[in-house]
């Protein structure tokens, strides 16, 4: 059975009898057209592209799959032939939140020596990648997850336990550089503020519609956050 997804009707040009001389000319004034067919896994990126689309847009309720294969042209059957459900396309938008931060994330850590400087730029890179995604945004804060299933908040909750986990390293760094004589405590209590600092303008970006950057006056407030 074909993908409804991918089906395409294909069409012929009208023929007739006059046009048609032979075998030969009659294949050539058949003209058949078909959609192209897309790449394995092109519909799913399509998909979640939309669903990340249509959460950019502020106050946007809670999106159904009714709503979404509405903007996809599609029947809802189509989308679950692609995902197992809704919980799972959002899943595909957690993991491309995670991809994207912890990859870059992993590269400031290598590239740059100074601790102090990985802190703000991991701290810059969080709210820079939220404002440039604000649909991802609602996901990163739950507003998009409101009603959908428990596990999709546990595991952004674990994103940004990790997020604090790599900026307690680095500040742990950075206290004893400073001569900290509790460097683990102070560490400790500096990326729990930073996380907070991130989540609290995420947060603020989403509930404004998208008008309060979270990047405003960021290097003020993290210099006097982390000094």
């Amino acid at each position: 059975m074909s993908d409804p997804l991918d089906t395409a009707q294909p069409g012929e040009s009208p023929q007739t009898p006059e046009s048609v001389g032979s075998a030969e000319s009659a294949e050539s004034e058949v003209t058949v057209t078909t959609r192209k067919r897309p790449k394995p896994g092109e519909r799913r990126v399509q998909i979640l592209q939309t669903l990340a689309s249509m959460l950019e847009q502020p106050g946007s309720e809670r999106i159904t799959t009714a709503a979404l294969a509405a903007r996809l042209q599609v029947s809802e059957a189509a989308l679950y032939r692609h995902f197992a459900s809704k919980a799972q396309m959002f899943e595909g938008l957690i993991e491309f939140i995670e991809t994207s931060v912890f990859t870059l994330i992993n590269q400031i850590v290598e590239r740059e020596p100074s601790a102090a400087a990985q802190v703000h730029k991991i701290a810059s890179l969080l709210l820079q990648f939220g404002e440039k995604n604000p649909g991802m945004t609602r996901v990163m804060v739950g507003d998009a997850l409101v009603f959908e299933n428990e596990r999709l908040v546990a595991r952004m909750n674990q994103f940004f336990d990790r997020v604090e986990s790599q900026l307690r390293q680095s500040l742990r760094v950075s206290t004893q550089e400073a001569g900290s004589s509790t460097p683990t405590v102070d560490a400790q209590a500096l990326a729990s503020a930073v996380v907070a600092l991130a989540m609290g303008r995420l947060q603020r970006y989403a509930r404004t519609g998208f008008k309060r950057l979270p990047t405003e006056h960021l290097d003020p407030s993290l210099q006097r956050l982390c000094q």
